[in-house]
């Protein structure tokens, strides 16, 4: 069936309301293990271990490095078992990782309640969202991944308002408490969603989505195709700096003379900004393809970080939030899309894996670089100048990078 225009995408919809919810539950409950959330109780958690900017950055990157390296072996399990079993199981550790950072007084344990937090949030939980939702549609793809990303933007916009509201009340380790009381929650609805599910190999096969030259290409053969890697710049940035954005989201509104709910208030506008983007892009993906999407991602985010660094008012900073969050809502489809679209779908969960690896990989590399260079003199809304450098470099990467492959790239469209 073709589910072309918005009048198709509101009966897509209501065609496959129970998968599209299985993965916008999935991405957010993945809330709970990302920065932006964790970054809430930053401050209360340097106070309490007596950790600098850089030490707690440091902590942060070896739990995150770790998980990362994980993450290359335990998301290729998505291409031998249901997400059904995988996903009970993985919010099944999301709940043990949140009531494990509640309880938790050592400082040396602090690493492994992070490697909890970032492997089963987002590792796991987004991976296996972005997956079974590129694997499951081909037409609809774009639509079915900006759709399933809302669960994320959900949680962006609502969590940080009200645990940093309700941090002076009930304090940062009821707070996880809580959130491991949601996730359990949420773990039986997951499993009532996806209880018809079907095998990944089974709807692969359906689909037959192949990928550069009409075939679908292992990890090994990714890994050894130049395009991988021009496009690594593009992967690790928007993780990298993304994250120290929400990482250092104190010491920013420390350095601009904000409070910290001042702060926290502009998420709203980036989830908003980000679930539209999100929507457009899954349109322009289902009709151009995510190749035309992907190398324009940079280009907002660029100039919103050098309009933040630059500014002091909340005007300004508004801007710059939305800028980023088009190019976060960009980001919450296309590169997804661009797995499937360009290497096929017989193997996406081990070529994602390895992507969603690297990303980890940056959102490691960001706080504890950032912190270092913080505690080293520079604070982070002055490095975020020389970020929108990079992103322009990056953006300029894959540009070339994608030019030179939609030459061999076959035309694969089948109707999901």
């Amino acid at each position: 069936m073709s589910y072309s225009g918005w009048m198709g995408t509101l009966q897509f919809i209501r065609d496959n309301l129970k998968f599209l919810s299985a993965g916008f539950l999935l991405t957010f409950a993945s809330c709970f293990g990302q920065t932006f959330f964790i970054s809430i109780f930053a401050g209360e958690i340097m106070a309490e271990f007596d950790l600098t900017h850089g030490r707690w950055g440091a902590i942060y990157m070896v739990g995150t490095l770790a998980s990362a390296a994980v993450m290359v072996w335990a998301g290729a399990l998505t291409d031998r078992f249901r997400v059904r079993r995988l996903g009970g199981i993985v919010l099944g550790g999301m709940v043990v990782a949140c009531a494990f950072m509640s309880i938790n007084n050592s400082v040396w344990l602090l690493p492994l309640a992070v490697f909890a937090l970032r492997l089963m949030g987002q590792g796991m939980l987004s991976h296996l969202a972005a997956v079974s939702m590129a694997r499951w549609y081909v037409a609809a793809r774009g639509r079915a991944l900006a759709i399933a990303s809302f669960g994320y933007l959900v949680g962006e916009a609502l969590l940080p308002l009200i645990f940093v509201s309700a941090l002076g009340f009930i304090g940062w380790r009821w707070s996880w408490g809580i959130s491991a009381m949601a996730a359990l929650a949420l773990l039986p609805i997951m499993l009532m969603l996806l209880k018809a599910e079907r095998t990944p190999q089974a709807v692969a096969e359906e689909n037959q989505a192949v990928g550069l030259g009409g075939k679908h290409w292992t990890r090994n053969e990714v890994l050894r195709h130049w395009l991988f890697w021009l496009l690594v710049p593009l992967l690790i940035g928007p993780s990298t700096f993304g994250t120290a954005f929400f990482f250092h989201q104190v010491h920013l509104a420390e350095v601009k003379g904000w409070t910290h709910l001042q702060m926290v208030s502009l998420f709203p506008v980036y989830t908003v900004t980000s679930t539209i983007i999100s929507i457009i892009a899954g349109f322009a993906i289902d009709r151009f393809g995510a190749g035309r999407v992907l190398p324009v991602l940079l280009i907002p985010v660029a100039i919103g970080f050098f309009i933040f660094s630059a500014t002091a008012t909340m005007l300004g900073a508004v801007i710059g939030v939305v800028l980023f969050g088009v190019s976060s809502g960009m980001n919450a489809t296309a590169p997804s899309a661009f797995w499937a679209e360009y290497f096929g779908t017989r193997n996406l969960g081990s070529i994602k894996a390895m992507a969603t690896a690297v990303m980890v990989l940056g959102s490691a590399i960001g706080p504890g670089l950032t912190g270092w260079v913080i505690d080293s003199g520079v604070n982070y809304s002055d490095q975020m100048a020389w970020v929108s450098v990079y992103f322009l470099i990056a953006a300029g990467l894959t540009f070339v990078g994608i030019w030179r492959a939609e030459r061999s790239l076959a035309t694969n469209k089948i109707s999901s």
